[in-house]
């Protein structure tokens, strides 16, 4: 009888653990419910990159890269318009000339974090390391610590929302991207994905690297840069980087 109650009891301790361990993991990932587009707009605007501006907000995720970020560049600079690029600390430690170029023109700096890894696929202590190590890299790179953060595929975990906060970053998300990433991405395809939300006071999301991406698809944004222009135009607004769009 005692051996029963002891078993009893360990398959209590047993069940016990596994429901801390399921509570901790709700917490870990609630966050990621904001990765839910329509969900995110709804209730959390100013991490959706709504504002009260009367611009959009230009951004740029998995750069720098040599083989394509220079040529949005000249682009940015022939349509006159300031960008925000969040960068990856693996891809500024290989182009650090690129990283103060990009700051040269006026653009902003922001943080994708150090690696591109789905954030529910790490632990809190490798998501603070993976924050705190990107923010010490291109803070250096760029003579100054970046005001806005952005999770890899937009996705957010406990820890990052909490690490984030502490060394005084600002999660931004975005209100409509341009699904460039993928193999079949056109100029076209990406001025009408972004157009489906896109309005004076929202965040626009394209990238300027395929390094996360199917190879070459950097060229569907570039591409989809003039037709952003004509939309601009037509909606008698500007383009501006995130720090003019949510000023301090």
């Amino acid at each position: 009888m005692k051996l029963k109650t002891n078993s009893g009891l360990g398959q209590r301790l047993m069940a016990g653990f596994a429901g801390l361990a399921g509570s901790a993991f709700v917490a870990h990932a609630a966050p990621s419910i904001t990765a839910i587009g329509p969900i995110r707009r709804r209730l959390f605007p100013k991490l959706s990159g709504i504002s009260r501006s009367n611009s959009l907000a230009l951004t740029f995720d998995d750069g720098p890269d040599i083989n394509s970020t220079p040529l949005f560049l000249e682009e940015l600079d022939r349509l006159g318009w300031k960008a925000t690029f969040f960068m990856l600390g693996t891809m500024a430690e290989r182009q650090p000339e690129l990283v103060r170029e990009i700051t040269s023109r006026g653009h902003e700096i922001a943080l994708h974090g150090y690696a591109h890894k789905n954030l529910l696929l790490r632990t809190p202590q490798a998501t603070d390391s993976d924050i705190r190590r990107g923010f010490n890299i291109i803070s250096e790179l760029a003579g100054s610590a970046p005001r806005f953060y952005r999770p890899p595929y937009g996705v957010l975990n406990l820890q990052a929302v909490l690490t984030a906060r502490s060394i005084g970053l600002t999660p931004i998300l975005w209100t409509s991207w341009g699904r460039d990433w993928r193999s079949k991405a056109t100029p076209s395809t990406v001025i009408s994905d972004l157009s489906h939300s896109m309005a004076p006071g929202t965040t626009l999301l394209l990238h300027d690297s395929d390094c996360t991406s199917a190879p070459q698809a950097y060229l569907s944004a570039l591409g989809a840069l003039h037709l952003l222009s004509e939309k601009v135009e037509e909606m008698g607004t500007t383009v501006e980087r995130l720090c003019d769009h949510f000023p301090a």
